[in-house]
């Protein structure tokens, strides 16, 4: 399982949607906020610490950027070729300039609608602080549109094992209260906590097919 994530290559950066690898076979999109630890989550996820660019100055990411990996297999064992991983920009850095931000909030709005490959969101959530709205709007969305969507509850070793367990906790009640369906685990990039489950959801949401309601976004 690791082996197969750790294929991972660079492809290409985009500006736009209409620049991103040819919309087929099936890809895992990654979104969070600009200091939420993104990049560092990818790159644990696939073994290669310079694969997504890391900075301590946040917001770094400004275009998609897209990952290609070796040919998966489905569920019945078929081959899925065309397999990536589509880091999208980080989103909520104050420094970056507002028509940039305003592009970016476009361009991932549209993604999401017309992306007939994707097949499920991993958002990243910093486990210290509730949800932002940014994130709220990609769980809404994902619930909308029956999108799987899984949640990384990163910077966990910042915290001790109880308080992480039970910040894990509190995010599944508050789903359950508010009717909301996701995955979530706790996940540190620096510590290598949850890098094996996390890759197990990638992997499973890479295999998941394109229902009617994915179908429903492409109209």
């Amino acid at each position: 399982m690791s082996r197969f994530l750790q294929g991972a290559q660079f492809v290409l950066a985009a500006h736009r949607i209409s620049q991103l690898p040819a919309d087929q076979g099936a890809e895992v999109a990654f979104a969070g906020r600009s200091n939420a630890g993104k990049s560092s989550a990818l790159n644990a996820l696939t073994g290669h610490k310079g694969l997504a660019r890391t900075s301590k100055t946040p917001g770094r990411t400004q275009q998609m950027v897209a990952f290609s990996l070796p040919t998966a297999s489905s569920a019945s064992g078929q081959p899925v070729p065309d397999t990536r991983l589509i880091d999208l920009p980080g989103y909520g850095y104050a420094k970056v300039p507002l028509e940039m931000r305003e592009h970016w909030r476009l361009e991932i709005d549209a993604y999401l609608h017309q992306r007939r490959s994707l097949r499920g969101l991993v958002l990243i959530v910093d486990i210290r602080h509730p949800l932002k709205e940014f994130d709220r709007q990609m769980l809404e969305f994902c619930f909308a549109t029956q999108l799987p969507c899984h949640l990384l509850l990163t910077k966990a070793d910042k915290l001790s094992r109880g308080q992480a367990t039970q910040a894990l906790a509190a995010l599944r009640k508050q789903f359950a209260a508010e009717g909301l369906h996701a995955t979530a685990q706790v996940f540190s990039s620096t510590a290598g906590t949850g890098v094996d489950e996390a890759r197990q959801a990638v992997m499973t949401l890479l295999a998941q097919p394109r229902d009617g309601a994915h179908q429903q976004r492409e109209r």
